[in-house]
């Protein structure tokens, strides 16, 4: 069954340009190493044989998870998208109430998480947790360590 996930356009084209990427480029630049080790002779010996049809099968394997990554891919539109509540794309601003430290976030599909660029997966523990959240609300979060609380102090697009 196929699961439906949410990018941004920046995101989508990443994963569109990949795709390319490895049809394009990697896909013909395996199937010459094949028929290069082909050339040399005796396949049941030919160890660089084997090695190429091994990548080309994992190739493919990456080519096809990503073709339905994309065909199940669908573009968010943040004009239609409140900010009264924390969704996909919101840029939020917490205060982590145990430190007394304030955090900015973004949150955003798992492929465009990053969290030196403050872009966090809505599919994390802690993304999880803040959606849907609002102003004022603390977001009390379980993770490996233990219980975090937010309290949300700002939500924008």
């Amino acid at each position: 069954m196929s699961q439906i996930r949410y990018y941004t356009e920046e995101g989508l084209k990443k994963l569109q340009e990949e795709l390319h990427q490895l049809e394009t480029v990697e896909r013909p630049s395996i199937s010459r190493q094949i028929a290069e080790a082909r050339d040399k002779g005796d396949l049941s010996e030919n160890a660089e044989y084997d090695a190429a049809k091994e990548a080309q099968g994992l190739l493919e394997l990456k080519i096809g998870k990503l073709k339905q990554i994309v065909s199940n891919a669908r573009v968010i539109d943040e004009t239609q998208m409140s900010s009264d509540k924390i969704l996909i794309l919101s840029k939020i601003r917490l205060m982590n109430i145990s430190m007394k430290k304030e955090f900015n976030y973004q949150l955003v599909a798992e492929s465009e998480a990053n969290l030196r660029e403050g872009r966090i997966s809505v599919d994390s523990p802690i993304g999880k947790g803040l959606l849907g959240k609002k102003v004022g609300d603390i977001a009390e979060i379980q993770v490996p360590n233990g219980i975090m609380k937010f309290e949300v102090l700002e939500i924008t697009r």
